[in-house]
């Protein structure tokens, strides 16, 4: 007997006893491997060059049976086409060739998923489909590092109306999985799942993996809104499963700057991570921690000290000390400081932090403003607003900027208390970009100012402070709730509102920026989280 139906008399076998763990052990697709599949792949190179004779081959070795006795299987339509791919692949496959075992394993992914439809059936394919699409988003993931190869990939496909990439391609396939997962009806949607809807968030997991981490998670939506329409709760799943699902999904929210959402996701998944699992806790620590700066909630010490945060710690405090002292250029630092390790986390979290913090800081260092310059109201004036004038808001800002842009200080800085605060704060950029004052307390560097990107300066670049984009910022910050008040425009102040209620204008101006982003954030469930039924 042949090598070629010695095999697929063990598959008619298992198909029998519907062992679908020992039929995913069979059908194997990768090294390492037993000499058995080297021998196979051999006999069907030199006997089966033709895939008609392999279809023979197949249908006569695995027929479709009538009247199968209750508790076992036989052979379908959709499984006789995935075995002669199969048998196709294992012909064809050369594993030094990226790109043709690509195809290859493409194909059979396809046939796999089509097989794993039949609802008598198909519960026997699902390990396999596991374990094939596991080889299959490994490969993918390699072959899209690889330029060169999808460029190839890319120009054999340039006929098509619709061009795919293999991230698109892949993912693709996999929720043909997830869909025959989803739809199946052995249990109720509430119900602990059997059959193949344990695959449910098996299949979630890796296409949201394949998505999220290429920056197409735009294209797992739909996914999304199937899983909260059918899927069943995903606390009737395992720990790994839950656990991966909510971080993923957490990524998902945070790259379309859903940042409550995202923070919902991640601190789930934090909680449910044993304490001894330092590399995934940290893992989801970074995104935490990260879409929690965004509303304003800054990192404990104690966060900070945990064995999983030694590697985040560093960029993490400097950037939480920056946005309670408004230290731009202290914040400029950080970002420049740990841009390479920002840059690792993926482009959605570096940009974040880049540009989402900037208002937070921009508040802080107007309240400072406010205290180092406002001067409280004389007896019989206790009727007039606190105010914040527009230009000491400007001169601070300009004095960031000249600092961003490398000048330094004129004199060292004095010890001990300054005898009169809001002259050197006014005094502060008082001197033109290439001359110098005695009452100027900086100078331009040697070689001239900086010339700065455009995500270095305090708006863009080297920009100037202009009365008017001070007051567009006082605007927007009001906008957003970070400050509370409003703007005279004719005597070009922030006036405070709310000061005898509060107790004090710094209370009433600036409200706690976690209370006032939480405030409009919170949402009543997570979109693509399905929870216990009420």
């Amino acid at each position: 007997m042949s090598v070629a139906t010695q095999f697929l008399a063990g598959i008619r076998n298992l198909l029998k006893t519907l062992d679908g763990e020992a039929l995913r052990d069979w059908l194997k697709v990768e090294p390492p491997l037993p000499q058995e599949y080297y021998d196979l792949a051999a006999e069907l190179k030199n006997g089966y060059k033709n895939n008609e004779a392999l279809l023979k081959l197949v249908e006569s070795s695995l027929p479709e049976e009538e009247d199968v006795p209750e508790g076992q299987g036989t052979s379908w339509p959709g499984f006789i086409s995935f075995m002669k791919d199969y048998l196709e692949y294992w012909r064809d496959v050369d594993f030094d060739s990226l790109l043709s075992a690509h195809q290859l394993l493409t194909a059979l992914a396809n046939s796999c998923a089509t097989a794993l439809n039949n609802p008598t059936y198909g519960t026997i394919m699902l390990q396999t489909g596991i374990s094939i699409c596991s080889s299959f988003t490994t490969l993918s993931l390699t072959l899209n590092k690889r330029p060169d190869l999808t460029a190839m990939l890319a120009a054999f496909h340039s006929g098509d109306e619709e061009q795919k990439t293999v991230i698109e391609t892949t993912a693709e396939i996999m929720q043909k999985f997830f869909t025959a997962c989803l739809t199946d009806r052995s249990s109720p949607r509430y119900a602990q799942p059997t059959g193949k809807k344990l695959g449910i968030y098996i299949f979630a997991n890796k296409t949201l993996k394949l998505l999220v981490m290429n920056n197409q998670s735009y294209l797992a939506t739909q996914l999304l809104t199937n899983m909260m329409a059918k899927s069943p709760p995903l606390s009737c799943y395992p720990a790994s499963q839950r656990v991966t699902f909510l971080y993923f999904l957490g990524r998902y929210h945070f790259n379309h700057d859903l940042y409550w959402r995202a923070a919902q996701c991640f601190q789930e998944a934090y909680m449910q991570t044993p304490p001894h699992f330092h590399k995934h806790r940290r893992i989801i620590l970074t995104y935490w921690v990260a879409s929690n700066f965004t509303m304003g909630i800054l990192p404990s010490q104690a966060l900070l000290q945990r064995p999983e945060s030694q590697s985040m710690a560093p960029c993490y405090s400097q950037i939480s000390a920056a946005i309670k002292k408004g230290n731009y250029v202290a914040y400029q630092e950080a970002i420049k400081q740990h841009e390479e390790w920002l840059r690792s986390k993926g482009f959605p979290l570096f940009v974040t932090l880049q540009w989402r913090i900037r208002p937070m800081i921009w508040r802080t260092l107007a309240r400072r403003t406010f205290l180092l310059t406002y001067t409280p109201p004389a007896e019989g004036e206790t009727r007039k607003a606190a105010v914040l004038k527009l230009a000491d808001f400007k001169t601070a800002l300009r004095y960031v900027q000249k600092r961003l842009e490398g000048y330094i200080p004129a004199n060292p800085p004095l010890k001990g208390p300054q005898a009169n605060v809001n002259t050197y704060l006014l005094k502060a950029v008082s001197n033109s970009a290439g001359r110098r004052s005695r009452r100027s307390t900086l100078v331009p560097p040697p070689g001239g100012p900086k010339k700065l990107l455009a995500s270095e300066g305090v708006l863009t670049g080297n920009m100037p402070i202009t009365d008017h984009q001070v007051e567009s910022m006082v605007m927007s910050l009001i906008g957003q709730d970070m400050l509370h008040g409003y703007i005279a425009h004719t005597q070009g102040v922030f006036a405070i509102m709310g000061t005898k209620t509060k107790g004090s204008p710094v209370a009433a101006g600036w409200p706690p920026v976690a209370e006032v982003i939480l405030k409009r954030s919170v949402e009543p469930f997570v979109p693509g989280w399905v929870k216990d039924e009420a």
